[in-house]
């Protein structure tokens, strides 16, 4: 199994593509089941989800082209076709690879009129049950069941009359579930207290795209017009503000300089406001976003929140940054109940931090020196090639394949700018 390696303590200086986005692209290519013309998506991130979600389209006769180009290339143009759909049916086999597996349902359901779909899987960071997506698509008029660990919906008449729902607590995935499943219902679906991360607006956008009436697109409440009927269309991913702010995080615990470029500082203001707030120069320019370290880092007080809060996805970044802040910080993460699994793994770096439920105390100015480490999650692997970065000596991460689901090609980004950093193999 592969291994990155790096030997830290270089300082960053230079450009980084941001690549579009994974949590935005694993929402817009189930939207190819909704029609039977070609849906085309570009910018879009070669990662391991993208390749498996690929695969669970198939399942369902969906085709799918990758249009020609390097394999060095970032970014891939991928156009999919379900002019015939053969199947309705997600299996175990592959929808436990990743929990954003899911996100077929409500297509499938609105195009088919019924959809059995196996309960998800992906990464172990607490529990995160689908009961909200099943409340609201119950509330649009679709009759769930549960058996075998399979979730089985199906629309009276084979299609859904629509309806009203709101959300007890936010939810991404919920949101873009009944998003998708309304947009071909026969009435007005009405979502209140909706998500309203930039992802759900590139959902919201594409659909638009593709014939779909929506108003209140970036609000918490979206009213959804049903169309009979939507066709295809051709639509950029938008750039990946996690993998962006975990490039910026990598600008300050190394005291570098880096661009960010096709970053979209709009999409993540509560990380670069945190960066400020740290004590790092953020400079908007007409292609990307600067991030300059200079002054030591100074200590933060950050609770995860839904947008336009705090991103959860950027909490473990920033725990492995302020190891290096002058003083106690402290991380409160209110979305997951299990995201802490990175500690100890920071921990045998060197790192101070405590953990008392829900809350981490991150006491920094400390000495991080390289170590065999363990990702344990997508976002957890992040921060341990941040804290081997500004380690000295060697760290090793194993079990990379977290990674590969969330950053195109990392280890050539972090090259280009002047990183130790390389991929092995135990051979």
């Amino acid at each position: 199994m592969d291994r990155i390696l790096i030997r830290g303590g270089n300082r960053l200086s230079g450009r980084i593509a941001i690549s579009g986005a994974k949590n935005s692209a694993l929402t817009l290519m189930p939207c190819a089941l909704l029609t039977d013309e070609p849906l085309t998506l570009r910018n879009l991130p070669r990662l391991a989800d993208v390749d498996s979600f690929g695969h669970l389209l198939n399942q369902f006769g969906v085709s799918t082209m990758i249009e020609g180009g390097r394999p060095t290339d970032f970014g891939r143009v991928m156009t999919m076709r379900a002019a015939n759909l053969t199947s309705t049916v997600a299996p175990y086999d592959i929808v436990r690879k990743m929990r954003a597996s899911i996100l077929v349902l409500g297509p499938l359901l609105a195009r088919m009129g019924e959809a059995t779909v196996s309960l998800p899987g992906g990464c172990a960071i607490g529990n995160r049950p689908i009961d909200l997506h099943l409340k609201a698509l119950e509330a649009m008029g679709a009759e769930i069941e549960l058996a075998a660990g399979y979730v089985k919906a199906t629309a009276p008449g084979g299609r859904l009359p629509g309806g009203t729902f709101r959300f007890p607590v936010v939810s991404v995935g919920a949101t873009e579930n009944a998003l998708m499943a309304a947009v071909t219902a026969r009435g007005t679906t009405v979502l209140e207290n909706a998500a309203r991360e930039p992802e759900i607006v590139d959902l919201c956008n594409l659909l638009v795209a593709m014939g779909a009436s929506i108003r209140g697109i970036g609000s918490e409440t979206l009213e959804i017009e049903g169309r009979e009927r939507l066709h295809g269309a051709t639509y950029a991913v938008m750039p990946d503000r996690i993998e962006a702010g975990s490039y910026a995080c990598a600008a300050a615990i190394t005291g570098g300089d880096l661009e960010l470029v096709g970053a979209n500082a709009g999409d993540m203001r509560a990380t670069l406001d945190a960066l400020i707030e740290a004590g790092v120069t953020v400079e908007e320019t007409h292609d990307a976003v600067r991030i300059a370290a200079g002054a030591p880092l100074k200590p933060l007080t950050l609770s995860t929140a839904p947008f336009p809060g705090f991103a959860t996805d950027m909490q473990a970044q920033f725990m492995a940054m302020l190891c290096k802040a002058e003083g106690a910080s402290v991380l409160t993460e209110t979305i997951f109940e299990n995201r802490y699994m990175h500690v100890p793994e920071l921990a045998r770096m060197g790192a101070n931090i405590e953990v008392h439920g829900r809350t981490a105390v991150v006491r920094g100015s400390v000495k991080l020196v390289g170590a065999p480490v363990m990702a344990t999650d997508l976002r957890a692997s992040m921060s341990l090639i941040l804290a081997g970065l500004a380690a000295e000596g060697e760290t090793q991460v194993a079990r990379i394949y977290h990674l590969d689901r969330g950053y195109e090609r990392l280890e050539e980004k972090l090259q280009g700018v002047g990183a130790d950093i390389e991929r092995v193999g135990d051979g």
